[in-house]
């Protein structure tokens, strides 16, 4: 299964197992804590943290999860930030496997969890997502069956802390600077074609001529004008059609090209894509994993020829092969979409490949930030 940013309280969301922040105590606290205590019950949750007694800094326990809309809650302790110097960041990655470790062993199919020790715990917000990334990317090798989520209250979190958000601000800002330019030469050069003048606005003046009578034998009252015939359709004759009764010389000839069309039809979709898969001595899992999509989702491509993929599962493939952007739009448009500089999504797509930057995760979080569709996810 994929992995997933949402923003959102993250005791109001749905999962087998929900993470908390905890602390080494146990104890109820602020933040994310504070919120799964309450939305839980907060002297049911106190209760059964208490009877624990504790937890470590880099492990996990787990407690029923009471009124939260889950079947368990994870106690996950973080390290606190002390500058680098106590060993933190190989802490997180522990607290990490701990929290996704104790689903497992309670059989969660789905996991939702908050970035952890980035609070009031001082962690660099950056940091803090790189190792996201690699302990879910770790995980999803040999757990794919389990959805993962991170759930973060505001969208300015991933955006301080993924550094490629400023400089891919800068290329949409070009990216739309170029296109409105190209698009004011154009007007430039249609006014001039038409003639405009600066008082375009001013209203015309339209010398109107005397009206003049019709001819006698045209006139309304003469009896003598015959009554319009019915409009048949089939008295009209298409260019290059055969006269009535004539052999259809035309009509066999547009069958015969129309066939031949037909006949000569690029390789599709579901062929590309496993051709490609083959040509870069890639497994199927392989792909799917980098392309943070579902074993099953991959097994309906595989398995249908005439599969058509949304465009957000045609990018996540396409970055998953590290594709340049030339076989990136022949892979899209075998499913009937493209790369354009008029979408933020697009633009911000583009950027990735251009720069050779395979990091799916990483792009995910781009896009999040931008408040548009992830890639993969399915």
């Amino acid at each position: 299964m994929p992995f997933s940013i949402v923003r959102d309280d993250i005791s109001r969301v749905h999962a087998d197992v929900l993470v908390n922040a905890a602390n080494v105590r146990l104890a109820p606290g602020g933040g994310v804590c504070g919120a799964l205590f309450s939305a839980a019950g907060f002297d049911e949750m106190r209760a059964a943290c208490e009877a624990i007694g504790g937890c470590a800094t880099g492990d996990a326990v787990a407690t029923p999860a009471f009124n939260l809309p889950a079947r368990w809650c994870v106690h996950a302790v973080g390290p606190i930030w002390r500058g680098g110097r106590a060993h933190e960041e190989e802490l997180l990655h522990r607290c990490y496997r701990s929290a996704f470790a104790r689903a497992v062993e309670l059989g969660a199919r789905s996991v939702a969890f908050p970035l952890i020790s980035a609070g009031i715990y001082g962690f660099p917000v950056e940091r803090a997502l790189a190792i996201v990334r690699e302990e879910v990317a770790a995980f999803l090798r040999h757990h794919d069956e389990v959805a993962l989520t991170l759930v973060v209250f505001e969208r300015a979190v991933v955006q301080m802390g993924n550094a490629l958000v400023e400089q891919v601000q800068e290329y949409i800002d070009d990216e739309y600077v170029d296109s409105s330019s190209f698009m004011r030469r154009d007007m430039g050069e249609l006014e001039r074609e038409l003639q405009w003048t600066e008082d375009a606005s001013a209203p015309l003046s339209v010398e109107m001529a005397e009206p003049v009578a019709p001819p006698e034998c045209l006139q309304e009252d003469d009896a003598s004008i015959a009554a319009p015939r019915p409009f048949v359709a089939s008295s009209i004759r298409m260019p290059g059609a055969a006269m009535p009764g004539a052999p259809s010389r035309a009509g066999a000839t547009l069958d015969a090209e129309i066939a031949q069309l037909v006949a000569t039809l690029d390789a599709p979709f579901s062929t590309t894509l496993l051709a490609l898969i083959d040509a870069r001595g890639m497994t199927d899992a392989e792909v799917y994993h980098r392309a943070n999509i579902s074993r099953q989702l991959f097994s309906k491509i595989r398995g249908n020829e005439s599969y058509r993929p949304s465009k957000q599962t045609v990018v996540a493939l396409a970055i998953a092969l590290e594709l340049d952007m030339s076989a990136t739009q022949d892979l899209l448009a075998r499913a009937g979409f493209t790369l354009s500089k008029s979408s933020k999504f697009d633009v911000i797509v583009r950027f990735f490949i251009e720069r050779g930057i395979y990091d799916l995760f990483q792009l995910n979080e781009v896009l999040f930030a931008y408040d548009l569709p992830l890639v993969g996810s399915v």
